[in-house]
């Protein structure tokens, strides 16, 4: 008789108190329809990244919304998430990156947040939670001021800010709050480092179709 077959090992979990912020406001311009809404391994791809930061241990999580926010809210009913929408957000990621970490800041204690974009479909759950853990130095005594994902040469999300650099980041302009943030705190910030083909995320057809064939190419991710 063959040995049965084992689920995977669940995620070492993420420090308590670490807050996921996942940006899913854009408009989707580029694919013709709501690419959110696209199902990978039969889930809506936002609905996807919730599910992942859930299983890394990430709480409270944060999914700003913007375009059709009331489609992108109603796959996510059921979901362990809150929602906020940015009235802004035809002005760039920044916008909603800025309200997602604000939210965390004015409605959580949550000693950090990890950042994520909800068109990355390969972003796992065992990323999120490393990207959590990194933050912890010499045995939990002190945390770094940031912890940013590397794919190759690119910086892109999952990125974590402590909350001590959470009034830093609102004082920013939001036009390129993140990339300013990854250019102060680079000499102390954490740098974890995976696949390039991590990076994938969906922003034309052909990407979307590329990640239904498991493929994983592409570098929109961009730093954040």
């Amino acid at each position: 008789m063959s040995d049965p077959v084992r689920p995977a090992p669940a995620p070492a979990p993420a420090p308590p108190s670490t807050a996921a912020v996942v940006l899913a406001a854009g408009s989707s311009t580029r694919m013709g329809s709501n690419k959110l809404l696209l199902a990978v391994d039969g889930q809506p791809l936002v609905a996807r990244a919730v599910r992942a930061a859930a299983a890394a241990g990430l709480a409270p999580i944060v999914v700003v919304l913007g375009h059709e926010a009331e489609r992108v809210r109603a796959v996510l009913d059921g979901l362990p998430c809150r929602a906020v929408v940015n009235p802004d957000h035809a002005r760039g990621k920044g916008t909603s990156l800025q309200l997602g970490i604000a939210e965390v800041a004015r409605a959580t204690d949550a000693a950090a947040a990890v950042v994520m974009l909800a068109d990355m479909p390969f972003v796992s759950a065992e990323m999120l939670a490393a990207v959590a853990r990194a933050a912890q130095r010499d045995g939990g005594t002190a945390r770094a001021p940031m912890v940013i994902s590397r794919y190759g040469e690119v910086n892109a999300p999952p990125i974590l800010y402590d909350r001590a650099t959470f009034a830093e980041l609102a004082a920013l302009p939001a036009q390129a709050c993140g990339k300013e943030m990854v250019r102060r705190h680079r000499g102390e910030a954490v740098f974890l480092d995976w696949p390039p083909a991590a990076l994938a995320d969906v922003d034309v057809p052909e990407d979307y179709q590329r990640v239904l064939d498991g493929i994983g190419v592409g570098a929109g991710g961009g730093e954040t």
